[in-house]
């Protein structure tokens, strides 16, 4: 059982969507970098473009163990499901594991951003100033080793691996042109329903209104259900990276640079419960100075 659970797992991610869209996401870059360059447009940084290079060969490196292990993980709870027999492959399964893929997504991506220890690995997707197609390529490294964990759940609901991993590869594919200033707005009708690249630059802005908002993977109609939705304004142009930004290009630090600052703050602590906090709260929060939470700032803001 356990070696045909392993050479699944192997058949799987020999078989990822993500990497036959790899010539695509490299023409799109190409393009928009050719459209910054003859429009003389601030779009890409030198140095932070090969960082968020380096970033991406980290991850993909990093992710090749975690994601095997997710795979193996969701095949037994496939197996141990009550419900396998009666999910396939008809279109209607589908279209439900869709929905289901974009609301634990949502989840996922949520949870990054208001649990510290999973936004430690989360932040290098955000760490950058510059919102290009690049800094799509620039994916959180960290998270890679928990990230599967939260799709298992559709396995014991009686979805197989195949369909639940070709899906997150169609929701990773979706987003890659979500990271684009080149793009304004779609209609009306499809900035309603779907995440457009107007609603992801709000996502990776550290303007206070614009923090921790649209984490939208496919549909925002979850944003927009569960309050976490923000509209991008031209009053208030988007400021891309951190509320404190980082000042390095190697792309361990930036990898990397948050888990030692968590370390950091919880070398301050005498009581384990402000360890716990730590941990668990949202990035800002701090044991003996000001709450920094988006949320404090938020409610201060207004």
């Amino acid at each position: 059982m356990l070696d045909k659970i392993v050479t699944d797992a192997i058949a799987i991610l020999q078989n990822d969507w993500v990497v036959y869209a790899l010539p695509v996401f490299l023409a799109a870059l190409t393009l928009e970098w050719c459209i910054a360059w003859r429009k003389a447009l601030p779009l890409y940084h030198r140095r932070d473009f090969f960082a968020s290079m380096g970033v991406m060969a980290l991850t993909v490196v990093i992710d090749v163990l975690p994601k095997l292990m997710g795979v193996m993980l969701m095949f037994i709870c496939w197996e141990a499901s009550p419900f396998k027999e009666i999910v396939n492959h008809a279109p209607q399964w589908w279209l439900l594991l869709f929905f289901l893929d974009d609301l634990t997504y949502y989840s996922f991506h949520r949870a990054n951003h208001e649990v510290r220890f999973l936004w430690a690995g989360h932040v290098p997707h955000h760490n950058s100033q510059f919102y290009n197609y690049g800094t799509a390529l620039r994916q959180g490294v960290g998270e890679r080793c928990l990230k599967y964990l939260f799709w298992c759940p559709l396995a014991l609901l009686g979805f197989d691996p195949v369909m639940i991993v070709t899906m997150m590869s169609v929701s990773l594919i979706y987003q890659f042109w979500l990271h684009t200033e080149t793009i304004d707005r779609m209609p009306h009708w499809f900035e309603w329903l779907f995440n457009t690249p107007s609603h992801h630059r709000v996502h990776h802005g550290s303007n206070v209104r614009y923090l921790d908002r649209n984490h939208a993977g496919v549909l925002i109609i979850w944003d927009r259900l569960f309050g976490t939705f923000s509209e991008e304004t031209k009053e208030e142009p988007v400021r891309y990276g951190l509320t404190k930004n980082i000042d390095t290009f190697r792309p361990t630090a930036i990898a990397f640079g948050e888990y030692a600052t968590i370390l950091k703050d919880l070398k301050r602590t005498q009581r384990w419960q402000d360890s716990v906090r730590y941990l668990l709260l949202a990035p800002g929060w701090d044991h003996e100075g000001e709450d920094k939470r988006s949320d404090t700032l938020r409610r201060a803001h207004t």
